[in-house]
């Protein structure tokens, strides 16, 4: 297996991972209410996120670039995070 298919496979394994946390806290708690809808929603821009820096690891030449791209996506996903789960700027997706 080739370092960028391995590299592929573990971006992709990371979101798995991620979902499943409270997938598994779910079963033992009554404070974690996630639906289909937020599962597929995390899913989304999870793995979305994770395909767009795989094409920017493999895209961009410059490192410098690179890493501004990666840390932009990263920005990106951790605010879209944030205002879907708790509404930081008020906009009609924003979560309670």
């Amino acid at each position: 297996m080739t370092t960028q298919n391995k590299r592929l496979v573990g971006i992709l394994a990371l979101p798995t991972v991620i979902l499943l946390i409270p997938f598994i806290a779910m079963q033992f708690s009554t404070e974690v209410t996630w639906d289909a809808s937020d599962f597929l929603m995390a899913g989304i821009l999870l793995y979305g996120a994770g395909c767009l820096m795989e094409l920017i690891i493999r895209n961009v030449n410059k490192k410098q670039n690179r890493i501004l791209f990666l840390v932009i996506v990263l920005v990106l996903l951790i605010i879209t995070w944030l205002e879907l789960a708790v509404g930081i700027f008020g906009t009609p997706v924003a979560g309670n």
